[in-house]
C-alpha cells in the first residue's frame, strides 16, 4: 500500500484529537476501518505487541506503523500527528483543573469519564475478539495473560517473560504444519 507521509500525520492527528479516556476503540476505527491500513488480524498483532513494550500503546503503534510505511521519518510524522492535538488539550484541561478541581462536579465528571474510558476499553476488546478467527491455542494464552494480571497480579515483566517464549513457539509451530 502506497501511503503519502500527510495521510499518516493526518490519520494519526485525528486520533489524537478524538480518542478521549483512551485511544484503544477509535485506533482501530481509523487504523482498520476508515483508513485500511491493516485487517483486523494484523491490527491485533501489532497492537499486542506495542501493549508488551515499554510506553504508551498507541504512540508505540505510531511509530511502528509510521516506521511500515516511511521509516524513521514516517515514525516522526505519525508520532507527531498523534501528540499534536492532545498536547494542546492536556495543557488547557490541566490549567482548567487546577482552578476548579475543587467543585463537586468536576470531580463527578471525572469519576464518569472514567467509567466511559472502562466501557470503551471492554468494548474494543469484544470487537476484536469478534472479528478475529478464534484459536483455542491463542485463546488459552490470552486467558493465561487475563489470569496472571488481573486475578493473580503479576507484574507485567514475568507475564511477558512466560508467555511471549509460548507465543513464539505457538507461531513457529504453526509455521511448520
Amino acid at each position: 500500500m502506497k501511503l503519502k507521509r500527510i495521510d499518516l500525520f493526518l490519520g494519526f492527528f485525528k486520533l489524537g484529537a478524538l480518542a478521549f479516556g483512551g485511544t484503544g476503540p477509535l485506533s482501530r476505527a481509523i487504523i482498520v476501518d476508515d483508513r485500511r491500513w491493516l485487517d483486523d488480524s494484523e491490527f491485533a498483532a501489532l497492537l499486542g505487541l506495542c501493549q508488551a513494550l515499554p510506553g504508551a500503546n498507541t504512540c508505540n503503534l505510531a511509530v511502528m506503523l509510521g516506521d511500515r510505511f516511511h521509516g524513521a521519518v514516517g515514525a516522526v510524522v505519525a508520532l507527531a500527528g498523534l501528540m499534536t492535538a492532545p498536547l494542546a488539550i492536556v495543557v488547557a484541561a490541566a490549567s482548567f483543573f487546577t482552578t476548579f478541581s475543587a467543585l463537586p462536579d468536576v470531580r463527578a465528571a471525572l469519576f464518569g469519564a472514567t467509567a466511559a474510558a472502562a466501557g470503551l476499553a471492554i468494548g474494543t476488546a469484544v470487537k476484536m475478539t469478534i472479528k478475529v478467527k478464534f484459536d483455542v491455542a491463542v485463546a488459552l494464552l490470552a486467558s493465561a495473560a487475563f489470569a496472571g494480571s488481573a486475578l493473580l497480579r503479576l507484574p507485567l515483566p514475568l507475564i511477558l517473560v512466560v508467555l511471549v517464549p509460548a507465543s513464539f513457539a505457538l507461531s513457529k509451530a504453526r509455521a511448520r504444519a
